[in-house]
């Protein structure tokens, strides 16, 4: 089974990208991020034509998330728990095959140190509840999508130059590691371990020809699914065609 995840940068300025690499690539469920629209105006219709169910989280403007799945997906729920105030759609989970696919964008934080940085510590922080909760029910999970944290140096072209960025302040990345240390696998990580392996380009400066980019879409996998591991990778192709997302999807292979 075929699991990927892909920040679009507004579902309805890339659709026919993401139709054409639905149809290409044919994952088995898709965990999308920045719909930049609310439900009502996801394009369902045209992404059931290809055979995935879809379920949607969607804002106006801002945010957004959705799972698409070729098979039936169970007990759908939105929103990250631990906060009921908390209204930017960011969250999605599904039961898919007996696997708890949770889909998530979390927020970039910056500028930081600020408000948008605290906001994005505390999601990280709820997002490692979940986690725990979902290791004590022993249901097998993985948690993907646009982290906005690059874990390491060598997820980032220019260490030096993003060090103050909230995504690889040491706030952001402590997070990250606790996640890794509760048991998870960094499943793309796991099989491409070299430096310069990235998932995001920004569309100034010459990014995407310069390969300066940033590794921050990540698929984090229970135990339970980690075994079941076959292989996972990034799928570079999408960012180089005409009128693309900034970000490319990342994706696993499990048995």
């Amino acid at each position: 089974m075929r699991i990927a995840t892909w920040n679009v940068n507004s579902i309805k300025a890339r659709l026919p990208r993401v139709t054409g690499w639905l149809s290409a690539f044919k994952p088995d469920v898709v965990c999308l991020q920045e719909l930049k629209c609310i439900d009502e105006n996801f394009p369902a219709a045209e992404i059931e034509e290809l055979g995935y169910h879809v379920a949607v989280h969607g804002q106006k403007t801002y945010n957004g998330v959705a799972i698409l799945s070729q098979h039936p997906m169970e007990d759908v729920t939105t929103g990250l728990p631990g906060d009921d105030t908390d209204e930017q759609a960011r969250y999605i989970e599904a039961t898919i095959r007996g696997i708890r696919v949770c889909g998530l964008y979390l927020p970039n934080g910056n500028p930081a140190p600020g408000p948008k940085f605290d906001y994005k510590l505390q999601w990280m922080d709820r997002l490692i509840a979940r986690a725990k909760d979902l290791l004590a029910d022993e249901t097998p999970f993985l948690m993907a999508g646009d982290y906005n944290v690059c874990p390491t140096d060598g997820d980032v072209f220019d260490p030096e130059g993003f060090a103050d960025d909230a995504l690889c302040r040491p706030e952001s990345r402590n997070r990250y590691r606790q996640l890794i240390n509760l048991g998870l696998t960094d499943a793309v990580h796991l099989h491409n371990p070299q430096d310069r392996f990235y998932t995001y380009w920004d569309y100034t400066a010459g990014a995407w020809p310069k390969d300066n980019g940033l590794r921050i879409d990540h698929l984090l996998l229970s135990p339970q699914v980690t075994d079941r591991l076959v292989t996972s990778g990034v799928d570079r192709d999408p960012r180089g065609e005409e009128r693309p997302s900034d970000h490319t999807p990342a994706w696993i292979e499990i048995d």
